[in-house]
């Protein structure tokens, strides 16, 4: 098997964007249950930046989607200026780096240090679960008032749906998925069609982080969204692709060690609650709550079927696959309900 040295692909990365810096340290700062590489790089004079390593994907997305946050980070309006990391430039340009060899393909990009305030709670009470939602509402909609100035976007909800049913038809795909090709195919083609019949394409794109669990992201005393991190689900779509973090968020069983990917949180009492206020500040479609089930959908096609083993440990991502495969995926339609949370907005 061969052992590939991280730490000299940052070394090489930072030489590559100013051979006059000196690094005293390189720290892995890494979440433990990701594949994805983080590194806190301390210089003699010291100076400190982070850099994030990744190797997975294509190339053009991961530039692609630091150029919209990085311009994002920079738009944002008060009191949001300082919620997102700002990448280094080299000239007038992003600065990415890229290691190509036989054996990996990474990409390394550098931002600057960031402040953080508050964890949330494990458990949130109702208070801070209203406070909570009308501080996604508002930063929901400091990102729409910027989106025009935001650099393009390739990724759409169905072209990486489209994608996972172009890799099963690959050798890979067909041995990683050899038990599941039905039920995958099934699933992403009701995402599909439902995707069409509640018309999403005609809703506003929004930059979205999609995975907000308390690990990444810090509020204020009284609840305002101060800083976020972590990017790897970044994405420009619809507002609604945040909903289910958040509904684990504010749910009755709170942070847990050993989680799940059930779609019960959509259904408590305390996600309406979330909702309820959410809807106070940024109101809700129709449409938009009926697509909750397929948002739903998307992140455990996408995210735990396509890329589980890359977002993951394998440890977790065996188990949160078979679990999407056995339970969450074949239960959707028949679990979500989303009348009972358009009465309650009334809606």
């Amino acid at each position: 098997m061969i052992q590939i040295n991280f730490n000299s692909i940052v070394r090489e990365a930072v030489e590559s964007y100013d051979d006059s810096k000196n690094i005293s340290s390189i720290m892995d700062i890494s979440a433990k249950v990701s594949t994805n590489h983080v590194y806190r790089i301390k210089f003699q004079d010291d100076n400190i930046i982070i850099a994030k390593l990744s190797y997975f994907g294509k190339f053009e997305h991961f530039v692609e989607d630091h150029s919209i946050i990085n311009a994002l980070a920079n738009n944002l309006p008060n009191p949001y200026e300082n919620v997102l990391a700002r990448s280094l430039i080299k000239g007038t340009s992003l600065f990415v780096h890229r290691h190509k060899t036989e054996f990996i393909d990474a990409w390394v990009v550098f931002y600057k240090p960031m402040k953080v305030e508050k964890k949330l709670p494990k458990r949130l009470n109702e208070k801070q679960i209203k406070k909570l939602g009308k501080s996604v509402a508002r930063f929901h909609k400091a990102c729409y008032s910027v989106k025009n100035t935001l650099p393009e976007y390739s990724k759409t909800l169905s072209s990486d749906i489209y994608h996972l049913l172009e890799i099963m038809k690959t050798n890979e795909g067909q041995h990683e998925y050899r038990m599941r090709q039905e039920l995958i195919k099934s699933q992403s083609w009701t995402f599909l069609e439902n995707l069409e019949q509640l018309g999403m394409n005609t809703l506003n794109p929004i930059p979205v982080f999609v995975d907000w669990n308390i690990g990444n992201f810090s509020v204020t005393s009284d609840f305002e969204i101060y800083s976020r991190w972590d990017y790897d689900w970044f994405r420009v779509s619809t507002r609604m692709m945040d909903f289910y973090f958040f509904s684990r968020v504010v749910s009755d069983v709170g942070d847990q060690t050993v989680f799940s990917y059930d779609i019960d949180r959509l259904l408590e009492d305390r996600f309406i609650l979330f909702l309820k206020a959410y809807h106070e500040e940024s109101p809700l479609k129709e449409k938009e709550i009926r697509f909750l089930k397929e948002a739903y959908r998307f992140f455990l096609l996408n995210y735990v079927v396509k890329y589980g083993r890359y977002f993951f440990h394998e440890i977790f991502a065996t188990r949160l696959q078979q679990e999407a495969y056995d339970v969450h995926l074949p239960t959707i339609d028949e679990k979500f309900d989303p009348e009972p949370i358009l009465k309650a907005l009334n809606i």
